[in-house]
C-alpha cells in the first residue's frame, strides 16, 4: 500500500503482525500500577472498543500484557510501517488543504528527531502526548483525509470523537486535553484516567500539534539568558549558566547558551537523550565525571569561551561540587520536568538511572521519598551559591513548587512567596509579555528549506521596518528579535519540519503573516502554518509561570485562557486546543493554542488580521487590568491603532491611603 492508501485505511481491516519492542528507541518509563482489578478490566474494554469483536480475543492478551508491563495500553502492533516525518503538504491525501496541514503537523510532533518517546506518542515533558494509543492516531489521520471545509473534527484527549457539520470559517479541528472536573486534577488522577484510556496530558504544543522541536524554546531561552545577564549587569562572555535537563524542550538550553555567548553546564541522567543532543549539535561536549567537568569549566572561564557542556549525571552533584570547588555560577536555573516528579520528570541523586526507573514503577513511595530528599539537597546547594552572588530563577518547571512541597528551604521570609523569582516574574513578564511580545512561529508546509529562507528574509524586513517607528519601551525587544531572525539560518535550528520562531507583538505578527500570505499568493513560497507556543501573552493561565507576574489576586483564575481559545475559534483559527496541565503540572495550569493555515487567499488574509489581533490583545488587556504598567502602555497603544478596540483601564490607588 502507498502512504496515502495507508492514511485513508485508518484502522486496518486485518490485524497487522505484532511489532517487536525496539530497545534502541527512547521509551517512556513504566507507569506505576494504580488501577484496581475492575478498573483494569474497564481499561481493556475501553481499548478493545476500537476494534471489531472478532479480534478481541487475540488483542485482549496483548493489551493486558502492555498494561501490566508498561502501565498503559499503547497498541504497539498498530504503529504504522511508514516513516513518521512531516512530508510536503502535497503528499497528504484529502479534500481540505487545512486538514492536510494538520496531518503534517501531527506527523512532525511524532517524528523520531522531534518526539521524546515516539513509540508511546509522547512529544516532550515525559508525558506530553499527541494521542493515547496508535488506534487514535490511525482514526484521526483517516478522518482528516476525508473531511471537507464544511466539517470539524472533535478531539477528546487524543480520541477522535468524529466529524461534525460546521462551516468554512469554523476551525477544522477542536482539541481538548485532560479537561477534568477540578476535584479530579491531582497527579494520581492523571495516572488513573490516562491508564483507563479516557484522558491524556497534552502538555502545551504536544497535544496541540504545534511542537517544532527544541527550536521552539531555544529562542525564549536565549532571550531569558541574555536578560538574566543584563539583570546582573554582567556580559555573557565567560559567564557561567548552570541548569539541568536535555529531554524535550529542556534540550534547548545549551544551544541557547551558545547563542547568548556564555558557558553552559547542563546535567542530564538519560544517556540516550544526551547522545541524541550531542549528535544534533545542541551540545558541544559530554563529560561523565565531575573532575573532568570542573577542569573544563575553569579553563573555559579563563579563556572567556562560549561553550556548552553536558554532564551525564545528576545536577545535584554539579551544584554541590561547584560549591566545594568555589566555582562562581553567574546564573542558575533548572528545567527538569518537575510537573511530573513521580513518573520520570526528575531523578533522585545517588541512584543510577536504571535503578531509579525500576524503583519508580515497583516502589513508587520510596521513589517519591528519594526525589523529595534530592530536592532538599538541590535547593540547599543552590542557596549556598546564591549566598555567594549567583542569580537563580525558576524556569517555570515547578522546581520551587515541588521543592517547597518537599520541605526544602526555599520560602521567602514572609512564608508565602518563594525565595527566588519565576523567570516570568523577573524577566519575561515585565520585559516581554506585558508589551505583547511572545513566541510567534510558522512552518513551511512545502518542506523546502528555500521557503524557510524566504520567510526568514520577509520577517527580518518587516521587523526592520517596524523598528523605525517603535516606541522606546519596546526597542530592546525589537533589536533582540531582529538579531535572532537574521542569525537563525547559521544556528541550524531546524529539527523535523522547516519551522521558525521569533518573539513578536500583535502588530509584528499581523504584518509578517500578511506578507507571508502575499508571497504565497504570488507563488514565491508554498503554504505556511502559523502558530505559537502556549507559553505566551494570552494563551495560558499558570500562577507559577506565565501569569506569575499578575499581582491582583487573579493569577489562580483561568478566564484568560478559556476566552483566548473561544475567541480564536470564531475569529478564523484553522484549529484550536485547550488543555489542563502543561509545563508546571496537571491541575496547576489551563492553556490554549491554535494553528492557522495561510494559503494565499483573501479569506486567509481576513482571518489572520482578526485572529492574531485578538490572540495577543486579550492577554495584554488582562495584564493591564492587573495594573501591570507595561501592559497599560501596550493596550493604550493598541486602542490608538484599532478604533474598534475599547478596553477597561484600571485606576491606580495611592498606597498611602491603604
Amino acid at each position: 500500500m502507498t502512504f496515502q492508501e495507508q492514511i485513508q485505511q485508518g484502522i486496518p481491516s486485518q490485524l497487522p503482525q505484532p511489532k517487536p519492542y525496539e530497545s534502541g528507541i527512547n521509551h517512556a518509563p513504566k507507569r506505576k500500577e494504580i488501577l484496581s482489578e475492575e478498573e483494569k478490566k474497564l481499561a481493556l474494554r475501553n481499548a478493545l472498543r476500537y476494534f471489531e469483536p472478532k479480534f478481541h480475543a487475540e488483542l485482549l492478551t496483548e493489551f493486558k500484557a502492555e498494561l501490566e508491563t508498561y502501565g498503559r495500553i499503547y497498541m504497539y502492533r498498530f504503529r504504522p510501517d511508514y516513516e513518521m516525518t512531516a512530508r510536503p503538504i502535497t503528499d497528504y491525501p484529502g479534500k481540505s488543504e487545512q486538514a492536510k496541514a494538520i496531518m503534517l503537523m501531527i506527523q512532525n510532533n511524532l517524528d523520531y528527531a522531534v518526539a521524546q518517546h515516539p513509540h508511546e506518542l509522547i512529544t516532550y515533558g515525559g508525558n506530553g502526548a499527541v494521542f493515547q494509543n496508535w488506534a487514535q492516531y490511525l482514526l484521526t489521520m483517516k478522518y482528516l483525509s476525508e473531511m471537507s471545509d464544511e466539517q470539524t473534527l472533535v478531539m477528546y484527549s487524543g480520541h477522535p470523537m468524529g466529524l461534525f457539520p460546521s462551516h468554512k470559517d469554523a476551525p477544522r479541528v477542536v482539541v481538548t486535553n485532560g479537561m477534568m472536573i477540578p476535584n479530579y486534577s491531582k497527579p494520581d488522577d492523571w495516572e488513573k484516567f490516562n491508564a483507563l484510556g479516557v484522558s491524556q496530558y497534552g502538555q502545551m504544543t504536544a497535544g496541540s500539534y504545534m511542537y517544532i522541536g527544541p527550536q521552539g524554546i531555544v529562542h525564549g531561552t536565549t532571550i531569558t539568558v541574555l536578560n538574566a545577564f543584563r539583570k546582573i549587569n554582567k556580559p555573557t562572555g565567560g559567564g557561567l549558566f548552570v541548569t539541568s535537563g536535555l529531554g524535550g524542550m529542556s534540550g534547548a538550553q545549551p544551544k541557547a547558551g551558545n547563542i547568548a555567548g556564555c558557558i553552559t553546564v547542563c546535567a542530564e541522567v538519560n544517556p540516550k537523550i544526551t547522545k541524541i543532543r550531542h549528535e544534533q549539535k545542541w551540545i558541544d561536549e559530554i563529560h561523565e565525571d565531575l573532575e573532568s567537568l570542573v577542569a573544563r569549566v575553569k579553563n573555559a572561564k579563563e579563556n572567556n569561551e562560549t561553550v556548552s557542556l553536558a554532564y551525564l549525571g545528576n545536577v545535584v552533584d554539579v551544584w554541590e561540587t561547584f560549591d566545594r570547588e568555589d566555582i562562581t555560577v553567574d546564573i542558575g536555573s533548572d528545567q527538569t520536568s518537575l510537573h511530573n516528579p513521580w513518573a520520570g520528570g526528575y531523578y533522585p541523586v545517588g541512584i543510577s538511572f536504571e535503578e531509579a526507573n525500576v524503583m519508580m514503577a515497583e516502589n513508587p513511595e520510596l521513589f517519591k521519598a528519594k526525589v523529595q530528599e534530592s530536592l532538599r539537597r538541590h535547593a540547599a546547594a543552590i542557596n549556598r551559591h546564591t549566598d555567594k552572588g549567583t542569580y537563580f530563577f525558576d524556569y517555570g518547571n515547578a522546581f520551587l513548587l515541588e521543592a517547597s512541597r518537599a520541605g526544602a528551604d526555599i520560602m521567602a521570609e514572609n512564608g508565602i512567596d518563594f525565595r527566588y523569582p519565576s523567570y516570568v516574574q523577573d524577566i519575561m513578564g515585565p520585559m516581554c509579555f506585558d508589551y505583547g511580545f511572545g513566541p510567534f512561529r510558522w512552518v513551511c508546509t512545502s518542506g523546502d528549506p528555500a521557503d524557510l529562507q524566504n520567510t526568514d528574509d520577509i520577517a527580518a524586513r518587516i521587523l526592520d521596518e517596524l523598528m523605525h517607528h517603535s516606541p522606546a519601551e519596546i526597542q530592546q525587544q525589537m533589536a533582540d528579535n531582529i538579531k535572532w531572525i537574521k542569525g537563525a539560518q547559521e544556528n541550524k535550528l531546524v529539527v523535523g519540519s522547516q519551522a521558525r520562531i521569533l518573539y513578536a507583538d500583535a502588530e509584528g505578527r499581523m504584518k509578517i503573516a500578511e506578507a507571508f500570505n502575499k508571497a504565497i499568493k504570488e507563488g514565491q513560497i508554498g503554504p505556511v502554518v502559523l502558530g505559537r507556543d502556549h507559553h505566551d501573552v494570552s494563551g495560558t493561565d499558570s500562577p507559577y509561570r506565565e501569569t506569575s507576574n499578575i499581582y491582583d489576586g487573579s493569577r489562580f483564575t483561568a478566564d484568560m485562557a478559556i476566552q483566548n481559545v473561544i475567541g480564536d475559534s470564531f475569529r478564523g483559527a484553522t484549529w484550536v486546543s485547550i488543555h489542563n496541565g502543561g509545563g508546571v503540572g496537571w491541575g496547576e495550569v489551563i492553556n490554549g493554542g491554535f494553528g492557522m493555515l495561510l494559503d494565499g487567499s483573501d479569506d486567509a488574509d481576513r482571518r489572520l488580521k482578526s485572529m492574531l489581533f485578538w490572540d495577543v490583545n486579550n492577554g495584554i488587556s488582562r495584564r493591564s487590568w492587573a495594573r501591570n504598567e507595561g501592559a497599560v502602555f501596550a493596550i493604550k497603544r493598541a486602542m490608538e491603532m484599532e478604533p474598534n478596540l475599547k478596553v477597561t483601564l484600571p485606576n491606580f490607588v495611592d498606597d498611602r491611603l491603604l
